[in-house]
């Protein structure tokens, strides 16, 4: 009978009888001949058998003459010449070695004529016989074969126990064999009226989720019942586990909820397997009610549940549970791991508790780096130079030091331009043995550029490009930032190239001190050849570096570059600020392009942005002087209602109606003529001149005799009667 383990210890286990053992030993070094493979046998090799047989034939003898040799074809031919000997009788034996060195070789179908052959020759037990070659197979990992065995017995009508049946499916599914091949196994269950218990039904769950088949996966889990079984911690722990690696958290956590609620048995592989996933997932306080149900269950957690509640509760300050679950960890004798002490350590520090958290190590004799680097970290960014040099010393006399304590030390001393110290402590670190690697190269690059050796942090970084190492983004964001601070934009760009070229990360706030630094420089053309490389790396402009960007070419009096600029703001989806179509309507104004001109104030303007009085002023006067004022009245009608803000002034409302008049808008121009009187303005000359004299015209063009002077009435209304 198969046990219901793993292949992995069915070795030990298994009832294969000494001789079909002893008779496979030989079947891992045999010739894998096809069916059709038309080699040649070895014929004296074969007739030296035959001799050998001849007067001394037996089964024992005969499988002992099949194992000596490696042809199995010359093995087929033996026992089918044996099969026609008088005085001979094939046993189970014999036929069991000559199916194993079939399916060995993978010749499954004629295997499977060798399984029928020995149930129909009338052998007792038959079915004993299949299923030690079941276990066989099994032991050699040839799984299909054991499957196709299976059939056989189930062909016959041999019914399988369920122990049978379930050893076989946990071997498929802990080799990863499929779902067809566990659907197999349980469809010729079903065929033999063999009822499932809850470990079949938990192997095929687990296939199904390894299939993806998750709603099979919930109809098979709800159908438990109806089937005759109940769900068990295994159960539980495969359909919770398999829906979070599934993404579907939301399922997993109404089942969580059921489990909790229904009072479900569980035990502590359960526990061990889903809590830290629910933390990972920082579903935290269904986390802390699994772990509450197993405390009232007295399980005792294990390395992996005490690990991941003191990382949760050291990184939410609660240090008190943190420690007393260490404290239980150390009474129920489980060593705490490396971790453990880290995650403890940054606790402590969180809370400010640096003497705490050193003493902590001292009681605790923890003789692991990792912790005291977490210390002598937070020392660091304190800026407490008297604990960082006292802690690392503690640890060198400790000899605990490993190649991050001493990065640690030498980014420290660096960072805070302790140059006559940093050289000692390079020399020290390599004596201890511990090469500077990139870390290093990352701290002295930041320390160069700290102490304004920039020379010095160029050499540095040439040497880190030779050696095509992976350092720190922030020390190139910081090399970029000085060297531009000192003006060597030329050398800041080569380091810009080389970070974005290996996708390193740059932050925004360098970009724009390099953008902002060759502006200063005038060298715009620069910086427009480096934004389509920077937006391939996937860096893009802020809209206050494309205002500065704009007022440089505006200044250069480049308007088709800054056309181009906008189009990149377009497609970046960067919104134009007020300065920037400032700079943009001036520019446009300056270069004598009406057209876009016209068309930037009435976009500016339409999008809730006010203009700049003195280039409203010239881009208006400019318009005018190309009779072009009417296609900018979009931008007037919207500037009307908010002249008190100072945008519309007496001089451009006088601008406007001249303007207007002229390009024959006389309606807008009285509608501007009325909002001067309602302001209390006063035309200017030109404008009253050429009011009166286009009404007299009017007037006099007027045949139905009505000659009042509609503008002087105007007037009039406006300042009373003189």
């Amino acid at each position: 009978m198969i046990l219901k383990l793993p292949y992995s210890q069915l070795s030990g286990r298994i009832f294969l009888g000494i001789r079909l053992l002893s008779s496979i030993s030989g079947a891992n070094c045999i010739q894998t001949n096809n069916p059709d493979d038309q080699t040649p046998l070895n014929s004296s090799e074969y007739e030296a058998h035959i001799q050998s047989l001849k007067n001394n034939l037996h089964p024992e003898t005969l499988i002992n003459v099949m194992s000596s040799t490696n042809d199995l074809n010359s093995s087929l031919r033996l026992f089918k010449w044996a099969s026609l000997q008088n005085q001979f009788r094939h046993t189970s034996d014999t036929y069991c070695h000559m199916i194993m060195k079939l399916g060995l070789a993978s010749r499954i179908d004629e295997m499977e004529g060798f399984c029928n052959e020995m149930v129909k020759a009338g052998f007792s037990a038959p079915e004993q016989a299949l299923l030690k070659l079941i276990d066989s197979f099994i032991m050699h990992h040839r799984f299909d074969e054991a499957m196709r065995v299976f059939s056989v017995l189930n062909s016959h009508k041999y019914k399988p126990s369920i122990a049978i049946i379930n050893s076989l499916l946990g071997v498929l599914v802990e080799e990863k064999k499929g779902i067809k091949s566990i659907l197999f196994v349980y469809k010729e269950m079903v065929k033999s009226g063999t009822r499932p218990t809850t470990e079949t039904l938990n192997y095929v769950i687990e296939a199904l989720f390894d299939a993806d088949w998750v709603d099979s996966v919930l109809d098979q889990y709800k159908r438990m019942e109806k089937k005759g079984c109940s769900p068990n911690s295994r159960t539980y722990e495969i359909i919770v586990s398999g829906l979070i690696g599934k993404n579907l958290l939301g399922k997993a956590l109404v089942v969580l909820n059921e489990i909790i609620e229904n009072g479900c048995d569980l035990d502590l592989k359960f526990f061990s397997r889903v809590l830290p996933l629910l933390f990972k997932m920082n579903k935290h306080d269904m986390g802390l009610r699994l772990f509450e149900k197993m405390k009232s269950l007295n399980i005792v957690p294990d390395l992996s549940v005490y690990e991941v509640l003191i990382q949760y509760f050291s990184k939410n300050v609660c240090l008190d549970d943190a420690i007393k679950l260490f404290n239980e960890m150390i009474s129920n004798d489980l060593k705490p791991s490396d971790c453990v002490f880290v995650d403890l350590v940054n606790g402590f520090c969180m809370l400010n508790k640096f003497s705490d958290a050193k003493r902590f190590l001292e009681d605790q004799q923890v003789t692991e780096a990792n912790s005291y680097n977490v210390l002598l970290r937070e020392y660091y960014q304190a800026g407490n130079y008297a604990e960082v040099m006292w802690l690392f010393q503690t640890m060198v006399e400790k000899n605990i030091t490993n190649s991050l304590s001493w990065n640690i030390l030498v980014s420290y001393l660096g960072e805070n331009q302790r140059n006559d110290i940093v050289n000692n402590a390079l020399a020290k670190m390599i004596v201890s043995g511990y090469m500077p690697d990139s870390t290093t190269y990352s701290a002295l690059i930041i320390g160069k550029c700290k102490s304004n050796e920039l020379n010095d942090a160029l050499n540095l970084f040439h040497h880190v490009r030779k050696e095509q190492w992976v350092v720190d983004s922030s020390c190139y964001n910081t090399l970029i930032e000085s060297l531009c601070q000192t003006n060597k934009i030329q050398e800041a760009i080569d380091v810009f190239h080389y970070i974005c070229s290996n996708k390193y990360t740059v932050h925004s706030s360098t970009f724009s001190m390099l953008i902002k630094g060759l502006c200063l420089k005038g060298e715009v053309n620069k910086v427009i050849n480096l934004l389509p490389f920077a937006s391939y790396s996937g860096l893009f402009c802020s809209n206050e570096d494309y205002t500065i960007i704009m007022k440089c070419l505006s200044s250069l009096s480049n308007s088709n570059n800054l056309l181009i600029i906008v189009g990149r703001m377009v497609v970046e989806g960067c919104p134009l600020s007020s300065e920037s179509y400032n700079q943009l309507i001036k520019s446009m104004s300056d270069h004598q392009q009406s057209t876009e001109c016209a068309l930037y104030l009435n976009r500016m303007v339409i999008e809730g942005l006010l203009p700049d009085t003195e280039i409203l002023t010239s881009s208006l006067s400019f318009l005018a002087k190309k009779f072009q004022l009417h296609t900018v009245l979009p931008a007037i009608h919207k500037l009307l209602p908010v002249s008190d803000h100072g945008v519309l002034n007496h001089a451009i409302c006088n601008l406007l109606i001249n303007g207007l008049w002229k390009e024959g808008y006389k309606n807008e121009a009285r509608l501007l003529l009325d909002m001067i009187l309602r302001n209390g303005w006063v035309p200017d000359s030109t404008t009253h001149r050429l009011l009166i004299d286009c009404g007299s015209s009017e007037a006099f063009a007027d045949e139905k005799g009505d000659t009042r002077d509609e503008i002087t009435n105007i007037l009039s209304e406006g300042f009373g009667e003189l």
